[in-house]
C-alpha cells in the first residue's frame, strides 16, 4: 500500500525528532563529560597550586625560624662576650689596685727588709753562683748595703758555699719601680727579675682562676681552671 504524502511527512518528522533527541542527549552527555573533566582538571590544578603555596610558605617559615635561631645565637654570643669582657676588666682592675698597693709594703722598713732578703735568697738559690750583682732602686741602696752580710751568711749556712754580693752602681732600677731587686751573673748574661711587679705578674697568673671564683663564684661550665 503506497504511503500518502501526509504519511511520508509524518514519518520524516518522526525520524527528525528522534535524530534531534539523540543529538540533544549526545550533546548533553558531551557537556556533562566536559564539565566533569573540567572540574577534575580544575580541582587538580587548584590542589597543585595549593600544595605549591603551602610548600612555599613552609619553606619561608623554616627560613624565618632558622634566621631567628641564628640571630638569637649571635645575640647570646655577643652578650656572653660582653659579660666576659666586663669580668676580665674587673679582674684587671683588682690586679691593678693590688699593684698600686705594693708600694705600701716598702713603707714598713722592717717588713721590707724581710721581703728583700727572701727575694735575694730565692734568686741566689736559682743562680747558684759565687759572684752576683744586685740591682735595686736608688732609694733602697743603703738598706740593701746594710743587709748583704746577713744574706751572704744565710746563703752560706744553707748551701755551704760562699757568695760575693756586689751592688750595681752603674745601673739601678727605676725609682718608680714598686720595689724588689734584680740579680745578675756571668757578666750580666744571666738575670733574674725579682722586683715586686715581676712577682705580682707571676703570682697573678696562678691566682687569676681563684680571683674569678672569689669575684663571680664558681663557673659550673668550666671543667678546668687556668
Amino acid at each position: 500500500m503506497a504511503l500518502s504524502d501526509a504519511d511520508v511527512q509524518k514519518q520524516i518528522k518522526h525520524m527528525m525528532a528522534f535524530i534531534e533527541q539523540e543529538a540533544n542527549e549526545k550533546a548533553e552527555e558531551i557537556d556533562a563529560k566536559a564539565e566533569e573533566e573540567f572540574n577534575i582538571e580544575k580541582g587538580r590544578l587548584v590542589q597543585q597550586q595549593r600544595l605549591k603555596i603551602m610548600e612555599y610558605y613552609e619553606k619561608k617559615e623554616k627560613q624565618v625560624e632558622l634566621q631567628k635561631k641564628i640571630q638569637s645565637s649571635n645575640m647570646l654570643n655577643q652578650a656572653r662576650l660582653k659579660v666576659l669582657k666586663v669580668r676580665e676588666d674587673h679582674v684587671r682592675a683588682v690586679l691593678e689596685e693590688t699593684r698600686k698597693r705594693l708600694g705600701e709594703v716598702t713603707k714598713d722598713q722592717g717588713r721590707y727588709v724581710q721581703i728583700l732578703e727572701s727575694l735575694i735568697l730565692q734568686a741566689l738559690y736559682q743562680l747558684f753562683e759565687s759572684t752576683v750583682t744586685v740591682r735595686v732602686r736608688p732609694q733602697d741602696r743603703d738598706l740593701l748595703k746594710s743587709i748583704l752580710p746577713t744574706i751572704s751568711k744565710k746563703y752560706q749556712d744553707i748551701t755551704g758555699k760562699d757568695v760575693k754580693l756586689v751592688i750595681d752602681d752603674e745601673v739601678q732600677l727605676s725609682h718608680e719601680t714598686t720595689g724588689g731587686i734584680e740579680l745578675l751573673a756571668h757578666n750580666n748574661k744571666i738575670k733574674i727579675n725579682n722586683t715586686l711587679e715581676a712577682r705580682l705578674d707571676l703570682i697573678s697568673q696562678q691566682l687569676v682562676p681563684q680571683i674569678r671564683t672569689a669575684l663571680f663564684g664558681r663557673n659550673v661550665n668550666r671543667k678546668f681552671t687556668d
